[in-house]
Order: C-alpha cells, then structure tokens, then sequence
C-alpha cells in the first residue's frame, strides 16, 4: 500500500524541480522495468508494482526485495504519467557520472539546443543508441532528458546512452580543436561533403533551429537536401538528428 509520503514523492518526480532536488526520476512500463532492473549503470531506488507482476518476475526482483512495494491498480493509477499505467513503476537515481571530453577525441556526440519537446528529445536518445552514439549533452534550455514523456519515448535509450547537460561553450572548453557539426539552411549538402569521424552533432529547436550562438561555433555547417518534388518546409528534429547520425556514421551513402 502507498503512504501519503510516497504518493507525494511519486507524483512530485513528474516535475523536473522535484527531480533535480531528490535526485530520482520514474521509469515506468514492464519491458523498461525489466531492463532497469537488469543493468548496473543507472541505480535502482525503489519498486512499486502489482503483486501478480512481483509473481511474475520473481527473479528479476530478487535482488531489490527491500526496495519493492506491493501496489493496488488504483494506487499504480494514480501515481502514474501515463493514460494507461502498466503494471510497474520504478525510482531510478539520477546518474552522477562525469562527463569524459576524451569521448570527443575518437567519437561524435549529439548536443540538443534548445530542443522543447520531450518526445523529441526521448527520440533522439534513441537515435544515439541506434548509431552508437555514447552521449547527448542537453543545452539548460532543452527539455528534461529524465521527464516520464523522455523517458517513454527514448525506449531504454537513456541506459545504455550517457547524457549531460550544459551550455555547449562550456563543453568546447572541455574539448578544445572538437569539430561542431549543424544542420542549418545554405549548408554542404550531407550527402556530397567530407564529414568530420569525430566531434559534435548540433541538433537545433523545433521551430527556429540552431541559435546563432551555437551557429557561430560550428565547423561544419550540413544541410540535409530536399528532393525537387518534395514540398515540406522542413523535417522534425528528430529525423534530421537520424539522417545526420547515418550519414555521420555511413560517409560513403
């Protein structure tokens, strides 16, 4: 049964404040619980799930029997973020790793400025885990990476991918000589230049792209091009951060 005290926990981690106060952000859903509570890297606070779930999993929750709490359908309802709450939630500790510039010396990283969608954001997690890419540095004004919406929608991505937040001059500080790639309008086309094996990816806000302070950084200036038939004005952030991360990966397509 929840207590007033962690139902208050529970519902004020849905609000980034509250996040970044306690430490701890929400995982919910079995397959992602499943692999929380598999891995070393992010530390798991507590568990609160359905009985026949705990039955169910019985080894996986073997290790956490301290930190598990049994909870009714209605109690799981009411604590959760999402429109149709699974059988599990999860208190996961925020990640306290230290950012490596040496990752920029032999790697990309992608950095979202000013990315204000959570979903987005979450997506492009997932990107990063697809191509390998081992970090996403969040400028402060991005959405947050440890929302419930972010969390859905990177599907476990923010396991295996490390992820930071700070103004991109401070991480050029840290890795000075990095390359700075951007897609931006009036660029090299992608697809036809020479593109750096390692450094920076800027992936730019939804509405109005990169700011002109990152633009004023970046190196490499990229545009993705439109074909002659095509009529959208421009792609979702996402999919640009997809395009770019192949091409990145993939020079020779």
């Amino acid at each position: 049964m929840l207590s007033h005290n962690q139902t208050k926990l529970l519902t004020a981690l849905q609000v980034k404040k509250y996040r970044q106060k306690y430490r701890k952000f929400t995982v919910e859903g079995e397959k992602m619980a499943a692999e929380l509570l598999m891995q070393q890297r992010v530390a798991v606070s507590a568990v609160f799930a359905l009985e026949r779930w705990a039955a169910d999993n019985a080894a996986l929750l073997r290790p956490f029997l301290e930190k598990f709490n049994a909870v009714s359908e209605a109690e799981l309802k009411k604590v959760s973020s999402l429109t149709s709450p699974n059988q599990v939630l999860v208190v996961a500790e925020l990640p306290e790793e230290p950012f490596f510039p040496a990752i920029l010396e032999s790697d990309f990283c992608f950095y979202l400025d000013g990315i204000q969608d959570p979903g987005n954001l979450g997506t492009m997690l997932r990107v990063a885990d697809w191509f390998g890419i081992p970090a996403v540095i969040c400028s402060p004004d991005s959405a947050d990476a440890f929302s419930p919406k972010a969390v859905q929608a990177s599907m476990g991505a923010f396991l295996r991918v490390g992820i930071w937040e700070m103004p991109l001059a401070q991480l050029l500080e840290q890795a000075p000589g990095a390359p700075v790639a951007g897609a931006v309008l009036g660029g090299e086309n992608i697809f036809r230049t020479k593109l750096p094996s390692r450094g920076v990816l800027v992936i730019g806000n939804e509405g109005k792209g990169i700011s002109a302070e990152a633009e004023a950084r970046l190196t490499h200036r990229l545009t993705i091009p439109r074909h002659p038939s095509g009529g959208a004005e421009s792609l979702n952030a996402a999919v640009a951060a997809g395009i770019c991360a192949a091409a990145l990966r993939n020079p020779s397509i």
